[in-house]
């Protein structure tokens, strides 16, 4: 009996060990996101179940899921965990950051093989014009505007102690998003801007990079950081990460990420290639291949948003109609409802994400579907009480006269009489809804957010067009929807057509 018994828990173990998913992180820019793909492909190859949570904005972030358990490995440099994420604790050497990373629970991996650091480029036009070679060159040009990313400009090793390390005079310092900057540069509408020195663009627009002549800034060498108990968790993963350990100089990475930045790859499809074939480019994408790559995406993402959408309206119109009901009925609730959803509304999405992410401590779908409800409270609450406070009183007390208790005259009278005010409400909501539901990208909620994001950073508007157009689209069919449905349910002398 205790042989079976003990036969059962092993397979029970088993089962639940064969279930168990790694949870990849990755920052929202080409090489963090490409780094993703690989581990992710690596590990699929190697049996394992795994989930890429991609593009999870900065450091910050990234590092917090990391940290808390929401993702159990993600791709980081050594120079932003010295200079950024452990700033404070003033650490010098590779010991002394294996120490405080295992303080918190964290391992980290021997180098990818490649040193990313920070540079500063300018156009050669530029270059030519100001005699620029070095960063200290800078000091005789303060007229320059500067776009850096806003990570950049706060961070410890960022703006503030490159322009202190350098004296830098310039004052025209503007937040740009990091492959938006690469546009603002070409275009002339910055002078200058910070990049990585294995970005592709470097060399597809013939950047100038400036000498770090004081060498300000450390080397960055690309790592897995993980979490300890993985080890014991999925010791597959364990191997998965330290088979992609020493395999990438910088020329490598730089040529991957060309694949993606310049050739119009799908950070997947290089991942998959660079097992394949080692990592040979096959060449830039024409645009009917963009187009076609970027539909094949649709159907997926359209089912994500749609689960976003559709859970947070339900439940949305599930708390709101009851709250406006009570604040139409309620004059010691009323104010307290349109005030405590009104001040909802005004939270930053964006804010609220972050938030959200952090208290939880997950990623994804959840925390995205929260700040759904919160925002579509407001504009359901507020009709329903419209609605519902602009019955004139002659109706009210003819329904009173003819005996019927408050309950019924509620459901009878008064709901279907404020019914096209309520659906003006939800079909609002619908419409903030979905455009809302694209910052879900952000948090690896999926949906069409997803790919506008990718094309925002890769300046690719066939990927911009595969989520706006959907949005778009989505946000008619459900308002178009919902006018359908308030025919069919509201009183036949109260339809409009």
């Amino acid at each position: 009996m205790r042989g079976r018994i003990a036969l059962l828990i092993l397979c029970v173990a088993a089962v639940a060990q064969g279930q168990e998913t790694l949870t990849i992180g990755s920052k929202s820019f080409t090489e963090s996101v490409l780094l993703g793909e690989m581990l992710a492909e690596r590990a699929t190859r190697d049996g394992l179940r795994v989930e890429h949570k991609s593009s999870l904005r900065g450091t910050r972030l990234v590092f917090e899921a990391v940290r808390s358990g929401a993702v159990d490995v993600y791709p980081e440099y050594t120079g932003t965990l010295l200079r950024e994420v452990f700033a404070d604790q003033g650490l010098t050497t590779e010991a002394e950051l294996r120490d405080a990373l295992a303080g918190v629970g964290l391992a980290m991996s021997e180098p990818i093989g490649f040193n990313n650091t920070y540079a500063i480029g300018v156009m050669p036009p530029t270059a030519e014009r100001y005699g620029l070679r070095t960063i200290s060159d800078l000091r005789n040009a303060p007229e320059l505007t500067f776009g850096f990313t806003n990570e950049f400009i706060e961070r410890n090793d960022g703006w503030r102690a490159l322009r202190d390390a350098y004296g830098l005079p310039q004052t025209d310092i503007e937040g740009i998003d990091h492959d938006l900057g690469y546009q603002a540069l070409g275009s002339g509408a910055i002078d200058a801007k910070e990049i990585y020195t294995t970005d592709a663009k470097i060399q597809s627009m013939g950047i100038t990079v400036l000498s770090d002549d004081l060498g300000h800034f450390p080397r960055y060498d690309a790592v897995w950081i993980y979490r300890i108990d993985l080890a014991q968790r999925m010791p597959e993963a364990i191997v998965a990460i330290e088979s992609l350990t020493g395999v990438l100089d910088e020329a490598a990475m730089s040529s991957l990420n060309a694949q993606v930045d310049v050739e119009g790859r799908e950070e997947r499809d290089v991942a998959r290639n660079y097992f394949d074939t080692g990592g040979i480019a096959g060449g830039a994408l024409t645009l009917n291949e963009r187009i076609r790559q970027a539909v094949g995406e649709i159907p997926r993402r359209t089912a994500e948003h749609a689960v976003l959408v559709g859970v947070s309206m339900l439940l949305a119109i599930a708390i709101a109609v009851p709250l406006g009901v009570v604040a139409a009925h309620s004059r010691k609730f009323e104010q307290v409802v349109l005030g405590v959803s009104g001040i909802l509304q005004t939270i930053p999405s964006l804010a609220l994400l972050a938030l959200l992410v952090s208290l939880l401590a997950i990623t994804g779908q959840i925390p995205t579907i929260i700040a759904l409800f919160v925002y579509s409270l407001l504009p359901i609450v507020r009709t329903t009480h419209a609605g519902l406070t602009q019955i004139s009183q002659s109706v009210r007390d003819s329904a009173r006269s003819l005996g019927l208790p408050r309950g019924r005259m509620l459901l009878d009278v008064e709901l279907p009489l404020a019914l096209p005010s309520i659906f003006a409400g939800i079909k609002t909501a619908v419409v903030i809804n979905v455009g809302t539901a694209t910052l879900g990208g952000f948090i690896a909620a999926g949906g069409y957010g997803v790919p506008i994001l990718a094309g925002i950073r890769r300046v690719d508007t066939v990927l911009i067009l595969a989520g706006l157009v959907p949005a778009a689209l989505m946000a008619v069919a459900l308002t178009l929807l919902l006018d359908g449905l308030e025919r069919v349910l509201s009183p036949a002398g109260a339809r409009r057509r």
